[in-house]
C-alpha cells in the first residue's frame, strides 16, 4: 500500500537515533490516570492509502483514533520519527529495523504491511532500448531507488552476488536515492540507468510504456513480506490494548483488501483521499492490486527477518553476535497467529 520504507545506511547513524531516543518524551502514550492511548500519530504517503488508513475508515480500529502528522517517502524520516516519540508508530523494510535493533533502539515490529507476491512486487525496470540485461551489465551504472540501505538495495545486492559479480564489481554500481514519485521520470530522461519501481506506482509506469523489467524480487525470492510496523517498547509496555488493537485492526485490513474485488477496494481508496482532503492527485490507487503481504493478518514469519540477518552478516553491517528474529518482532498482538480469526 506504501512504499518500503529503512533507516539510515550505517549502524552509526542508528546509533545517534538511540540516543535520540533516550531523550525523547512519551507524545501520544497513555495518560497519567493509567487510561490507554486513544489516538496514534502516524505518517503518510502522498497520494497513497496506507492499512491503518485503511483499517480506520472501515472501522476496524474500535476506539483508536489515527492523527496525520504529515507525509513520508522513506524509512528513515519514518522510524526516526517513531524511535523518537514524534510519532506513535512506523514501517520499514525488515533488514532496516534489525539495524536499528541491534543497534539497541527500544523497537519491536508487530504487524507485516508490505510485500511481495506476483501481483505487487518490486522491479527493476530499464528503457525498452536499454543494453542493461544481466547483472554484469550493471557494473558502472546508476540504479535509482527510494531510498538506500533499504529493501531496494538488499535485493539489488543479493542479484548481483547471485550472477556472479564480486564484492568489489557490486562496489561499481552506482546506487541513488529518489523519491518515488521522480523515478520514473529520472529514467525516461536517462538520468540513471535502472528505476525500481513498486507497486501502483510501478503499475502507473508500465502502463505507459517504453520500459522492461530486467527482475523483480518475487521472481528472486518468491512471496515474501518486506516490512513491518513497530512501536516503541515504552508505548507498548503502557499502551498494550491499544496496539492490540492497532494490530488487529491492520491484520483484518490486509484480509477485507484480500478478499475484495479489486474494484472495491479501489473505490474505498479513492474515497477515503477524496475524504481527507490534502489535496492529492488519487489516479495512484486505480493501480492497486494488492498489499503483498504474505502471512494472513499480517502475521510475521521468522523467516523474513531471518533472510535480512543472514544478508546483513554477510555484508558486514552487523557486529558481534547475530540477533535471533524473536527478539525483534512479536506476533502476541495478532489475533491471527496460529490460524486465529480477528
Amino acid at each position: 500500500m506504501s512504499p518500503p520504507r529503512a533507516i539510515p545506511r550505517t549502524l552509526a547513524a542508528v546509533a545517534a537515533l538511540v540516543v535520540l531516543t533516550a531523550t525523547a518524551g512519551c507524545g501520544g502514550d497513555a495518560a497519567a490516570d493509567g487510561a490507554q492511548a486513544g489516538e496514534l500519530r502516524y505518517q503518510g504517503s502522498v497520494g497513497q492509502v496506507t492499512l491503518p488508513e485503511l483499517a480506520a475508515d472501515l472501522g476496524y480500529l474500535g476506539d483508536v483514533k489515527l492523527k496525520w502528522i504529515g507525509n513520508v517517502t522513506g524509512g528513515p524520516q519514518d522510524i526516526q520519527a517513531t524511535a523518537t516519540g514524534q510519532s506513535d508508530f512506523g514501517g520499514a523494510f525488515n533488514g532496516a529495523i534489525v539495524k536499528l535493533a541491534t543497534a539497541s533502539a527500544p523497537i519491536t515490529a508487530v504487524v507485516s504491511y508490505y510485500g511481495s507476491d506476483a501481483q505487487t512486487f518490486q522491479g527493476y525496470y530499464v528503457l525498452d532500448d536499454s543494453p542493461v540485461r544481466s547483472p554484469r551489465d550493471l557494473i558502472g551504472r546508476k540504479v535509482g531507488m527510494n531510498t538506500l540501505g533499504a529493501h531496494a538495495e538488499a535485493v539489488l545486492k543479493t542479484w548481483l552476488a547471485r550472477g556472479g559479480l564480486t564484492p568489489a564489481e557490486i562496489k561499481q554500481v552506482e546506487l541513488v536515492a529518489l523519491p518515488p514519485v521522480n523515478t520514473e521520470q529520472s529514467l525516461r530522461q536517462r538520468q540513471i540507468d535502472v528505476a525500481v519501481l513498486g507497486g501502483v506506482i510501478r503499475d502507473k509506469a508500465v502502463a505507459s510504456g517504453g520500459i522492461r523489467t530486467i527482475f523483480t524480487d518475487y521472481e528472486l525470492l518468491g512471496a515474501f513480506s518486506g516490512g513491518t510496523y513497530v512501536f516503541r517498547d515504552d508505548f507498548i509496555k503502557r499502551n498494550p490494548e491499544t496496539v492490540k488493537a492497532f494490530v488487529t485492526g491492520v491484520g483484518k485490513a490486509i484480509e477485507w483488501a484480500r478478499t475484495q474485488p479489486r474494484e472495491t477496494v479501489v473505490a474505498r481508496m479513492r474515497d477515503i483521499i477524496g475524504k481527507r482532503g490534502r489535496n492529492e492527485d488519487p489516479s495512484l490507487v486505480a493501480y492497486w492490486k494488492s498489499s503483498g503481504v504474505a502471512g494472513r493478518g499480517g502475521v510475521i514469519g521468522e523467516q523474513e527477518f531471518g533472510t535480512w540477518i543472514d544478508w546483513l552478516a554477510a555484508e558486514g553491517e552487523l557486529k558481534g553476535d547475530r540477533p535471533k528474529p524473536g527478539d525483534i518482532y512479536t506476533n502476541r498482538f495478532n489475533p491471527f497467529v496460529d490460524g486465529g480469526s480477528a
